[in-house]
């Protein structure tokens, strides 16, 4: 199964931008994430579409081994430097290069709402031990923030129809297939402090906007510098972060 090609090109573009300028996950969400996923020594946990390893990072310590799965070779490339306790293999969420029941924990950071939602399921059922756990977490930007509002008038006409968690599709393959059942979800403020060059790059990462062709991707920048400017310092951008656990039916 191929990702979709604006993703594959934004992604494999961006891949140093999106590692410099996306944003983390908060303590809160990660420790609650690892005690909800049970995840500890002995325990093998997969994070799919992982990308530069915003989360994988974050699991390491848990104890648990770590499978990173990430389809694009230059997000994977940054993923195997920046975590290198984790393994690091190719593959898509609808297609996971590992055996049947062989996982304690799968987890997707800021992703889900990319995948082919029903193939993707049956791929975690498969993979998941008995009452294995899925974990997704997301960053939500915080649209009363007049920051945000700023950027989203330069990016968000280049939107189209890309994917995006915040309608809530990505619940109704997860809910409908009948193979998890519900087993938490948590929501977490959180803040990202960035300097200019910083910020341009957590934008200018986004898929539909690396992928854009260079005249046109540089105009937009150029403007995401602009917002840069006029902002204070440091820069801080505010988030929801939503976190999810479902345990395997």
């Amino acid at each position: 199964m191929s990702i979709r090609a604006e993703a594959a090109r934004g992604f494999q573009q961006g891949a140093d931008a999106y590692e410099r300028g996306r944003p983390g996950y908060p303590v809160e969400a990660v420790k609650w994430l690892w005690r909800e996923l049970r995840l500890g020594p002995g325990r093998t946990v997969l994070d799919v579409a992982a990308g530069t390893g915003k989360l994988t990072r974050e699991l390491v310590p848990s104890g648990a081994t770590v499978i990173a799965v990430e389809p694009v070779p230059a997000m994977r490339a940054v993923l195997e430097h920046m975590v290198p306790d984790a393994r690091a293999l190719p593959g898509t969420a609808e297609a996971l290069p590992v055996d049947d029941g062989s996982i304690d924990a799968v987890t997707v950071a800021q992703a889900f709402h990319w995948f082919d939602g029903p193939a993707a399921v049956a791929e975690f059922h498969r993979v998941l031990r008995p009452r294995g756990r899925l974990g997704l977490i997301w960053n939500r930007r915080l649209m009363d923030q007049q920051l945000h509002r700023a950027v989203a008038e330069i990016i968000d006409p280049y939107h189209r129809d890309s994917p995006s968690h915040n309608r809530g599709e990505w619940r109704h393959p997860v809910a409908d297939a009948g193979l998890f059942v519900a087993a938490g979800e948590i929501e977490v403020p959180s803040e990202q402090v960035l300097d200019a060059g910083e910020f341009v790059d957590r934008f200018s990462s986004i898929s539909y906007i690396a992928a854009l062709p260079d005249r046109e991707r540089a105009a937009v920048v150029e403007r995401l510098r602009a917002v840069a400017d006029g902002a204070g310092r440091p820069i801080r951008l505010g988030y929801a972060t939503e976190a999810y656990v479902y345990e395997r039916a």
